[in-house]
């Protein structure tokens, strides 16, 4: 009798310390839910962000407020999600760069662990650099570009939103995988660099297809591969690095992503709850619609897939920001 007196105490110590984290993930949520970006307003994260955030407030009934906290690479508002509370009420913006890049550009310095410190809670999009030239140049193809270089070794730029940035890396791997020399020009954001290869002071960069597709349909920029390893769907008419006979382009770092985490630690139910409104919120009509817009594909996960995917782009842009030399300004 006192060992079944023992097991039902137990059973019931166990019932009674579960309560809390069931009743908490049932009232989830019950007041404002932070979304924070690791960037400044304005920019595709911000759109995107405040959209998503907009449906996700329809879905889950409380407000869900976009608070912007740039610097350092994004690695300062990705440090306030990492030590905000672990209750499901802050959640942010997560991309290739804070969490496959930045580890490796930021090394010891970076305040936070990537894989550790982190809930994944959904993959939201993906989307793709695209390798864009200055027309006056006599420069068609990607193998174009590569014979240019090697003809001109110390002729050939290329421009990027600074150092470590995803389209300074893409570069790197265009390097990389055809030997080609090339010097890298880092600006202080996409659009001076741009605006840099429309004038004719640098050769190329690569650029999200929001920002670099418009002034390729004007003639200002001539777009000569994409660097998915299929063709987009916003410009099915620029190959794929493949197809324009680079290999081995898509396998060293191709598609790039936003996704949603929170810290570390946040009870299951609650991280299920948040999953579906999120992936919910993302499948809408207006988010896809928005998505499309921006050259963004919907692409949305288990906080399980999304979890490999970190792991598996931390080993792929590893060897890549360490072949590039490239340092924290």
């Amino acid at each position: 009798m006192r060992c079944i007196a023992r097991m039902l105490a137990a059973v019931l110590g166990a019932t009674l310390a579960v309560a809390p984290v069931i009743a908490q993930a049932q009232a989830f949520p019950s007041k404002p839910i932070r979304w924070i970006v690791p960037f400044p307003p304005g920019g595709p994260t911000d759109g995107f962000s405040r959209g998503a955030a907009q449906k996700l407030s329809e879905v889950l009934g409380v407000p869900v407020i976009v608070e912007n906290v740039p610097g350092a690479g994004a690695s300062i508002g990705m440090e306030r999600v990492a030590r905000s509370a672990p209750d499901g009420y802050t959640i942010g913006l997560a991309t290739t760069g804070t969490h496959a890049i930045n580890p490796h550009l930021y090394g010891p310095r970076l305040p936070h662990d990537t894989t550790k410190d982190f809930t994944p809670l959904t993959l939201a999009v993906r989307y793709v650099n695209v390798l864009v030239v200055n027309p006056k140049l006599p420069i068609d193809s990607v193998g174009d570009l590569v014979a240019y270089a090697k003809a001109n070794p110390d002729k050939v730029t290329f421009g990027s939103a600074g150092n470590g940035s995803s389209n300074h890396l893409s570069g790197e791997v265009l390097k990389m995988v055809t030997g080609a020399p090339m010097q890298h020009v880092p600006y202080r954001g996409s659009a001076p660099a741009l605006a840099d290869v429309i004038a004719g002071n640098i050769t190329f960069m690569f650029d999200i297809l929001i920002t670099a597709m418009p002034s390729a349909q004007a003639g200002r920029v001539r777009a000569i591969a994409v660097t998915s390893e299929r063709r987009s769907p916003f410009a099915p008419t620029v190959p794929t690095m493949a197809e324009a006979g680079v290999k081995g382009f898509a396998e060293a770092g191709s598609d790039l992503w936003f996704g949603i985490v929170g810290p570390a630690g946040i009870p299951k139910p609650v991280v299920q709850k948040l999953n579906e409104a999120l992936i919910t919120a993302m499948r809408s009509p207006e988010m896809r619609q928005r998505m499309s817009a921006n050259g963004f594909e919907p692409w949305t996960s288990t906080p399980e897939d999304f979890a490999r995917v970190i792991r598996d782009d931390r080993d792929r842009w590893g060897p890549i920001v360490r072949a590039s030399g490239a340092k924290v300004d």
